[in-house]
């Protein structure tokens, strides 16, 4: 990676966590932010950033899709934009960093290259997308994999996708106009805290992200026989319920048996008939399995399908196995990794390669551009839940990778 300035850039780390911390202020409840998409918090968390983006010089736009979007031209008008941003919705009682720092780092990136009279060759653009938490909805529209299916889907708001994207501003008969190609942007950035606990374990200060994990979920259908609790002998008995906690001890098992790190888990049971005394009759379960080669996915899948099978037949039951969400693993840039990492370096950073087992907009992104991700340390290892945090510190030190390796992919990608 070649040298792109003699010293590291820095942002202005204390405006940026003086952002947040008004940020937090909207959307804050006794148990939690509550920003979820097309609520009135999210409404007004939208207007508080398309605020930001004026003070910061930037003139937003609103896509089709609803996506708030800052472009500054750069040197040469034949380059593609590379794209750095996030999101600002959140879960139902979660926290105010998930989200917020990368969209605010963006914004100050974009600030600060300005102050310091730094002009990239690509047009620089921000983007904030809408309704992450719901299904990376803004980023999927922009890369033309949002289904007619999806924009009936309802948030969490209760809104549906449909009347959501009109309350924010977008227009649905026309979102095939915020759709991008492969070979539109030259690359995409995003900043994100890491919701787990790596970088904590391990005292790194700054996660470069190799890509983000495949996922595959599965509904289980485990069918016995309800029968009367007392009157049915042990060995006579097809209990759903016995096979559903031999699957999920088996799952368990089957995972920690293979160096890596997939998970599989097993997360919601319904249970029927659901009663004191009597046996089971049937289980539903789901599966969440993760990993970065889906090769190993495909591989996993096998393996929990002929557990079913075989405890199937300890167990008198029968098991069927739907599968019900698909995505494939987005593995990052190697040239955007070394970006981040020279980055990193330059400014004294401690840093590692990893992976992330959460879903984020940059793995929509990575259909049609080459992508990368920053991650900074979550205390505790903690996200999607009021205790929710990231210190100051480590906010200030992932926007300077991030500006600095903007600055560097500005002089590898093409």
């Amino acid at each position: 990676m070649p040298g792109h300035q003699a010293k590291a850039r820095e942002v202005n780390g204390d405006r940026l966590n003086g952002w947040l911390a008004q940020f937090d202020r909207i959307g804050r409840t006794g148990s939690g932010i509550n920003r979820v998409a097309y609520s009135e918090a999210d409404l007004a968390g939208r207007a508080f950033t398309k605020e930001l983006f004026t003070q910061s010089g930037l003139t937003w736009r609103l896509d089709t899709a609803g996506n708030i979007l800052a472009r500054v031209p750069g040197t040469n008008p034949a380059l593609k934009p590379i794209l750095i941003g996030s999101h600002i919705d959140s879960v139902t009682d979660g926290g105010n960093y998930d989200g917020p720092v990368g969209s605010f780092g963006a914004i100050e990136v974009a600030r600060s290259l300005a102050e310091q009279k730094v002009r990239l060759r690509h047009p620089l653009e921000v983007v904030v997308w809408q309704n992450e938490e719901g299904g990376t909805i803004g980023s999927k529209i922009a890369v033309g994999l949002l289904t007619p299916a999806d924009l009936d889907k309802v948030a969490r708001s209760g809104k549906t996708v449909r009347e959501g994207i009109g309350l924010i501003g977008g227009d649905v008969s026309r979102i095939a106009e915020s759709v991008r190609k492969k070979g539109d942007l030259a690359g995409y950035l995003e900043l994100h805290i890491e919701q787990g606990g790596q970088l904590e374990k391990t005292n790194r200060q700054i996660g470069v992200v190799e890509g983000i994990v495949g996922l595959r979920w599965f509904e289980v259908t485990i069918t016995g026989f309800a029968n009367h609790a007392g009157a049915t002998p042990m060995d006579q008995r097809q209990d759903a319920m016995l096979a559903a906690a031999r699957f999920t001890v088996a799952v368990n098992d089957a995972v920690r048996s293979e160096a890596g790190r997939q998970v599989a888990t097993v997360g919601r049971l319904n249970v029927l008939p659901n009663t004191t005394n009597v046996i089971p009759g049937q289980v539903v379960l789901t599966v969440d399995l993760r990993d970065l080669d889906q090769s190993k996915i495909d591989r996993f899948t096998a393996r929990f399908e002929q557990l079913g099978r075989d405890i199937g037949a300890a167990t008198s039951t029968s098991f069927a196995f739907t599968q019900l969400v698909n995505s494939t693993p987005a593995l990052s840039d190697n040239r955007i990794m070394q970006a981040v990492e020279a980055s990193a370096t330059a400014l004294g950073l401690s840093h590692q390669r990893m992976p992330s087992g959460a879903g984020h907009d940059a793995q929509e992104v990575a259909h049609i551009a080459p992508m990368g991700m920053i991650f900074v340390p979550s205390v505790g290892g903690i996200s999607h839940s009021p205790k929710e945090f990231s210190r100051a510190a480590d906010i200030t030190n992932g926007a300077n990778v991030l500006l600095n390796a903007v600055l560097a992919a500005d002089t590898v990608l093409p």
